[in-house]
């Protein structure tokens, strides 16, 4: 699936998390940065697992 040239492409490399006084600092691509509680990135954490899971399945369907 192409997608037209003036869309977002999607990254490809991911982000780096690590931990620092209580707080979870999430480093991607292109300068995006994000600091978290533990709560939070853990939830965030998990939302991303699930997404990822059902895009692979859509991803999988689609190259039927």
């Amino acid at each position: 699936m192409s997608m037209p040239p003036n869309e977002p492409q999607p990254e490809t490399e991911p982000g780096i998390a690590s931990a620092e006084n209580g707080l979870v600092l999430l480093d991607g691509p292109d300068g995006v940065a994000m600091t978290l509680t533990a709560d939070a990135a853990a939830r965030t954490g998990q939302s991303l697992i699930e997404a990822a899971a059902v895009a692979e399945s859509q991803k999988a369907s689609s190259d039927v």
